[in-house]
């Protein structure tokens, strides 16, 4: 792991909700919208390009912790801003608080996150 990673660093990511981010269970009908596991997922992508940069030739990190609430739609087309800060980093495993915010100022997610540093040799079996 490269040096200069301190609690404080934030990162921010806008993404554009597609149809594929949508909730697929409401059926014919009713509007689709941004769904939780998709908000988790881009809050996930934003923490990993915060810790990107940091990580040496065959590492890279895995969630393994995700403690997020949901509090409002978002419809397919309309933009979300996701900000990943920094908490806490401890060797190998790091701690994030994490938002997001549509494109009409409505914060429709918020919680924590935690990742930790793996070896990808670990998943390719190469030494």
């Amino acid at each position: 792991m490269k040096e200069g990673l301190t609690p404080g660093l934030a990162h921010k990511r806008t993404y554009v909700v597609t149809p594929e981010m949508g909730v697929k269970h409401f059926g014919p009908g009713v509007s689709p919208v941004l769904s939780s596991p998709s908000m988790i997922g881009l809050m996930e992508r934003t923490c990993v390009e915060l810790l990107t940069p940091y990580m040496d030739e065959n590492e890279q990190t895995v969630g393994f912790h995700v403690d997020v609430k949901h509090l409002a739609p978002t419809k397919i087309g309309q933009s979300v801003t996701v900000t990943a800060s920094l908490q806490e980093c401890n060797e190998k495993r790091f701690r994030f608080v994490v938002a997001a915010i549509n494109d009409q100022g409505v914060k429709i997610g918020e919680g924590t996150h935690r990742r930790a540093l793996v070896h990808l040799n670990q998943f390719t079996g190469k030494s």
